[in-house]
This record gives structure tokens, sequence and C-alpha cells, in this order.
């Protein structure tokens, strides 16, 4: 399968380079630094789920370059989808590509469905603890990686069921989800209350399970994501509900969200991405959701990264 990985964080790095082990043509499509510390340092992991090297990488700086394409994994922040919806444009046009977005949250589904046809977008998630270091390495550091994708249009089956044929001799796991909306909007939830809440109180995760309160706002606030998924179609049972709140509790103590790194590090965060989308939806179908609404408004100032007195 040729397989063209959209970005080369850790994210993309370490799911192009397992599916690179195994001997797919995977390409990485990054921007002329990048691929320059592609060139000259190689893609390297460093993995519970096993180590793994490669020197000679191709990568692409412009869409013109992508001649051959299967498969586009897409694994920019959402902050940077609006820029890059014209290159994903022109790769599948060119190719015939199917796109699989590995990005947090729902709204970019419609909005790159609207870009390339609704038959040419995946659903897809990861879920993964990675860095990457000075030299551009993969530093994965919980034990195990999942990456969930499934069909949204009839016309995907057959790419789904090739993905089912190399996810078998993985060092990750990779799983076919039937109804991945369901997921998507699963792990949206729980990443909209883990995000907002461990940045506005600008503590990890541990303090949610251990201050009363601040359980009770994060139970609401993935109530309230509930809602939204049961106002576009998708419905979250009691159990799968509570699932997510276990995933809170679960969730390592000294552990954070991406978000609030992002923010220490005074970076932009995803706030129109997540809590933003959600409100969009709310406006959209005319219900209330004051929880996510006040996280937004506290986050808000820091949206475009370090916040200048």
């Amino acid at each position: 399968m040729n397989i063209v990985v959209f970005g080369a964080g850790a994210l993309g790095l370490y799911f192009g380079g397992r599916l690179l082990e195994v001997g797919q043509n995977v390409s990485f499509f990054v921007r002329e630094k990048r691929a320059q510390q592609l060139k000259n340092e190689g893609l390297k992991i460093s993995s519970p789920e096993g180590d793994f090297e490669r020197k000679d990488i191709t990568t692409y700086t412009s869409p013109e370059q992508v001649k051959n394409a299967d498969l586009i994994i897409l694994t920019v922040k959402g902050y940077h989808l609006d820029s890059v919806i014209p290159q994903i444009q022109t790769i599948a046009q060119q190719t015939g590509a199917v796109v699989l977005p590995l990005l947090n949250g729902i709204e970019h589904i419609e909005r790159l469905q609207q870009a390339v046809g609704e038959e040419k977008v995946m659903g897809g998630l990861a879920t993964i603890v990675a860095t990457l270091n000075e030299q551009g390495h993969v530093e994965h550091t919980n034990p195990t990686s999942i990456l969930k994708y499934g069909a949204l249009h009839s016309e995907q089956t057959q790419l789904c069921s090739e993905i089912e044929e190399i996810q078998q001799q993985l060092k990750s796991n990779f799983i076919r989800e039937e109804n991945i909306l369901k997921h998507l909007w699963i792990k949206y939830a729980f990443i909209t209350a883990l995000s907002g809440i461990t940045s506005a109180m600008q503590l990890p995760s541990g303090f949610i399970s251990e201050t009363p309160a601040t359980l009770k706002v994060a139970k609401n606030v993935i109530q309230e994501m509930s809602l939204l998924a049961e106002k576009e179609g998708v419905h979250l049972t009691d159990g799968e509900v509570e699932g997510v709140v276990n995933m809170l509790l679960g969730f390592k103590k000294e552990a954070t969200s991406s978000m609030h790194q992002d923010l220490r590090k005074g970076l932009p965060i995803e706030l129109e991405h997540l809590q933003g989308a959600a409100l969009r939806l709310a406006t959209k179908h005319d219900v209330s959701i004051p929880v996510i609404e006040t996280l937004y408004g506290i986050l808000k100032p820091y949206e475009l990264g370090r916040v200048k007195n």
C-alpha cells in the first residue's frame, strides 16, 4: 500500500514508522526544515512496543511531488487544518487517495468531506503518549499505542479490509471499528473534559479525581458532550458515558493533556477545534452547554499562545 503520512510530529512518525517496519511504502509530507532533519537524522523510534530505526526516509514538501498514494494519514493539529486542506485536496485529486484523519474532535470530518468528497474521508483516532526529542526522534512512553479506523462511506470497505490484513504484522494496535463515529465521540467527550479542565486549573489530571468539586465539573462536561452526540445522531449509552468518566479516573495522576502541555510552553492550543467546535454544535442544535462554555471562556485568551500582559 502507498501511504503518505501528512505531518511528522511524534504521532505521524510513530505510526508511519510502524507501517514502514512491515514493508509498506510509506512517505512523509512535511515542511522543508523537517524534511532536512529527517534526511540528516533518519527516523528513530524508542518504544516499549519495540525500537525501530530507518535512515532512508522518503519525504515530500510540495503536493505536486506526490504521484502515488492510496491512503493519506493526516496527523496535524486542529489549528493547522485550514492551512493544509488545499494541499490535501491536491494530493487526493492527483492520486485518488482516501484520507484517514487522526485529529481530536469531530468537526474536521465534515470539513474534509467538503474538501475532497464524502467517499474520500474515513474515521480515525489515535491513543499514544509520545514526544520528539531534539534530534526529532520519537520517544514513546506509555505501554501501548492504538489506532482505530473505520469506514464512513461504503466505498471505503475494501481499503479497510486491506488495512486489516496489514495490522496483524504491526507492533502497534490497529483496530477496525464498524461504528467509528461512536468511538470518535467517546474520545471527543474524554479529550474535551481532560483538556479543558487540566488547562483551566493548570494542574495534572490527578487533581480531577482527587477533588470532588472538580470531578463534578468533568462529569458535567461529559454529559454535555453526550447531549451533543445525541443531537448529531450518535447515542452514547449510560455505560459508555460512565466509561468516559472511568477513563478520566484511570488516567495517570501525574499525566496531563497535550493542551495543558502546550499552554505551559506558551504554544497555541486546540481550543477552537475542541471546545469551540462543541459550542458551534450547541448553537446548531439550539442547546445549552454552560460548563464547556465556561471552560472555553477561561481558556480563550491563551488560544494563540503565550499571553503578554
